[in-house]
This record gives structure tokens, sequence and C-alpha cells, in this order.
């Protein structure tokens, strides 16, 4: 029996539709209109397209939306001081700056000059520090996708045996602490785990974010396991150009209980992801209860 499909199209769109009626309210009841910034640095393609659809996204929903598209040869004392001027807008409630970020850039001192309250990336060392000792925090928008996909396909989460295959800052670590969070035994693999496969066969719920093509394959994984797939890697095939993931889906469909496709899974959820965080720092930059977004 085939998997389930878990459609990250169909469950962001829903999740847009309740933060454009979040922010609805904010806008009647308060006079707020959350807004986000957006810094992309150079002309990497695939970041264009990407600021893009946050833009239009961003405006979909009712927010304010800035874009400053800067050149890659700009200085990063320049930056620096773009992101000084945001930090000290009012009207600016969430602050992202699109990676990768040129050669000559440090990119932690660039992240950590943001306000971290404005960091609706979640990047910031005191939000994952947050994150890492239970606090309230701005946490990574894709982590966070990955969470309510899980939950979407799982419900409660408590007690599963989870299995995180990377171990990077952006997804790997918060996405273990998001899981840690929800009560989850979870194990963060990596390229020095011993016997790999046998350590993503325990997986209840696992997590692919290593980067590499159809690295996970249907063999390392449990019969009936929820699969998320957080790879997007561009390969050539048959002459053609094509997108997937960690996971080798075709063989992994038929093994597991529920998978995320690529594309149209976690991708979604990330930018619906950015858009509920930067409601979320709005209101509590307002001093505001945040409104209910699920």
């Amino acid at each position: 029996m085939q998997a389930k499909i878990i459609d990250g199209k169909a469950i962001a769109e829903a999740l847009r539709k309740r933060i454009a009626a979040a922010v609805t309210e904010l806008k009647a009841r308060h006079g707020l209109t959350p807004g986000l910034a957006v810094v992309l640095v150079g002309e990497n393609p695939a970041s264009q397209v990407y600021v893009r659809n946050k833009a239009r996204q961003t405006v979909d929903v009712g927010m304010n939306s800035w874009e400053h598209k800067l050149e890659a040869t700009i200085a990063e004392a320049d930056l620096l001081g773009l992101i000084d001027r945001l930090n000290n807008d009012p009207a600016v409630h969430g602050i992202l700056v699109q990676l990768p970020l040129p050669k000559h850039m440090n990119p932690d001192k660039v992240i950590n000059t943001l306000d971290p309250d404005k960091d609706v990336d979640g990047f910031h060392v005191l939000n994952a520090g947050r994150l890492a000792t239970g606090q309230e925090a701005l946490v990574a928008c894709t982590p966070v996708g990955c969470l309510i996909l899980a939950k979407h396909a799982l419900g409660k989460l408590d007690g599963l045996e989870a299995v995180v295959v990377g171990r990077s800052n952006i997804v790997g670590k918060p996405v273990a602490q998001l899981l840690l969070r929800e009560n989850c035994t979870v194990t963060i693999a990596h390229s020095r785990t011993r016997d790999l496969p046998a350590v993503c066969r325990r997986a209840d719920l696992l997590i692919a974010a290593v980067g590499r093509p159809r690295m996970v394959t249907a063999d390392w994984i449990k019969p009936g396991a929820c699969v998320i797939d957080v790879g997007i890697n561009r390969i050539e095939e048959n002459g053609k150009s094509r997108i997937v993931g960690d996971v080798d889906f075709a063989g992994a469909v038929e093994v597991a209980g529920a998978i995320t496709p690529v594309p149209g899974g976690v991708g979604p959820m990330t930018i619906a992801s950015l858009l509920r965080n930067t409601v979320c720092a709005a209101c509590a930059q307002a001093g505001l209860p945040v409104p209910e977004m699920g």
C-alpha cells in the first residue's frame, strides 16, 4: 500500500488563509499592519525567485512588504547600515536577509546584527539559544513547516522516535529542538553516524535535511514511518533538469506511511511559516496577544 502524500501546498494555503484572517483582525481592532522587509544581495537566480514569492505572498495576506535589492559588490558595512535602519523602523516588524551572501561578507555577523525580535528567519544566536532552552523564540521557518506537516500526518507526536538526518543550524538542530518540545525521542544523525541506515530504520518520524539527492532509500525507512523530505536538489536526468529531494521518493512511497513530495512538500510551508513569524513578531512588538493561526 502506497504512503499517504502530505500535500504541503494545500496545508500552506490553509495556513495563509488563517494568517490573512489574523492580519485583518489586527488591522480592524488595533490599527496594526505587520510589515516584512526582505534584503537580497546579489543576483542569485534561485534567491530572486524565492524573494519574489515571499513578497507576493506577504502582500496577498494583507501585510506590508519591502524589498531591498543590493549589488553583490556592496560593502558589508553598507549592508549592516541598512539593517540598522530597518531595526529602528517601527513599520518594519520582520527582517529577512536572504542567504547565501557574497563571499566577502560574514553571514553570522550580518544575521546577528538583526534585532532578534525582528529576526523572522529565526537564525539570530539569541533566538537559537531561546529555542534550545525552551523559551519563546522566533523559530527558523523550515523547521516550523516540518513540524506542522508532521502533526498534520500523525497528530500528536508524544513518544515517537524521531530521527533527523542533518545537523545544520538552519534545519537539523532547530527541528530537533522542536521535536523535543513535542516529547519525541530525538536522534540527530549525520555523515559520521555509524550505520546510518540502521539508525534511520528506527524512526517513526524521519526528517531528511542533508542536501544530497535521493540519499535516503526505501530500505532505510521503517514500514509505516512518516518521512519529511527537506531536500531541494537540482539534477540532470535523461537530458532534463529536475528537482528532487534527499529521499528516493519512488522507492520510499512504497514503504512509508506518509511522505512529503519534492517539490510541493516542505517548500510551500517555509514561506507560510515566515508570514506567521512576521505576524507573531508584530504582535510581540506591539504588546498584543497573537491571534489564533494554528
